[in-house]
């Protein structure tokens, strides 16, 4: 697995690391990353604050790739998801333009909702590190909430869409 894969895999393990306990939080790091966490005694609150920041970004990381697949088979099988709107849709009035266009369209989105997991995963390195370890990097914490914040508005404009 390439390290793009392997970043996006930590991305996706954030929501269940954020569960788990401290030393796991600690060894996914060396061995998805081959990236060690110098850890320290973490207190109950540090260990509550990376749940919680974890699970954020974990979350957000789910929705993106979910985000990912459905661009990508919806434009790759346009005409089989929907043959009965390419008049109006974009690339219409032909069911090949609609086609063509949102599969142009899977293409490109797809590979940029990954690469935005993948540096949440690099975020969720960080965020160890700082909140877990020995890291005094503050701007992850405000990043985190940020991105989680937006994630969550982006989730629920996205479900009223559909």
């Amino acid at each position: 697995m390439s390290g793009v894969g392997r970043t996006i895999g930590y991305a996706l393990l954030a929501l269940p690391l954020a569960l788990s306990p401290v030393r796991t939080r600690l060894r996914v790091p060396r061995l998805l990353l081959h990236e060690p966490v110098s850890a320290r005694r973490v207190p109950a609150p540090r260990c509550l604050v990376h749940s919680v920041l974890s699970a954020g970004t974990g979350l957000v990381a789910w929705f993106l790739t979910l985000l990912a697949g459905l661009v990508l088979i919806r434009g790759l099988a346009y005409p089989l998801v929907a043959a009965n709107a390419y008049e109006t849709a974009w690339g219409g009035p032909t069911l090949v333009g609609a086609w063509l266009v949102h599969a142009a369209l899977g293409l490109l989105l797809a590979p940029a909702f990954l690469g935005i997991v993948a540096l949440l995963g690099r975020l969720q390195l960080r965020l160890a590190r700082t909140v877990l370890g020995r890291d005094t990097t503050w701007w992850t914490i405000p990043i985190s909430i940020a991105l989680t914040t937006a994630g969550t508005l982006f989730f629920i404009a996205w479900t009223h869409q559909i």
